[in-house]
């Protein structure tokens, strides 16, 4: 069972999504859950700190730059997400 305020996955997919597009300038179509943004899109420390602080942003939690830089995809990087959101620090 998930909160109401949380999104679901889908949603968050969607948000993350979004929030890479706008700091890489790619778009939708190109980042899919097994994106490795570091091997194909050659993501930086900087741009890695943009989409966290945008992600923060948009849902209203904090997310430690430690999470995102232990996502390896896309994918595992909604995950980390989801978890933060279902079990705020």
């Amino acid at each position: 069972m998930t909160d109401v305020g949380v999104p679901g996955r889908g949603e968050l997919a969607r948000i993350i999504r979004e929030a890479v597009c706008d700091v890489l300038g790619t778009d939708p179509e190109e980042i899919e859950e097994t994106t490795d943004l570091r091997a194909e899109f050659r993501i930086d420390s900087l741009e890695l700190m943009d989409i966290g602080a945008r992600l923060e942003t948009a849902l209203r939690v904090a997310i430690p730059v430690s999470d995102l830089t232990e996502a390896v995809t896309v994918g595992e990087a909604i995950d980390l997400v989801l978890t933060r959101l279902e079990r705020p620090a």
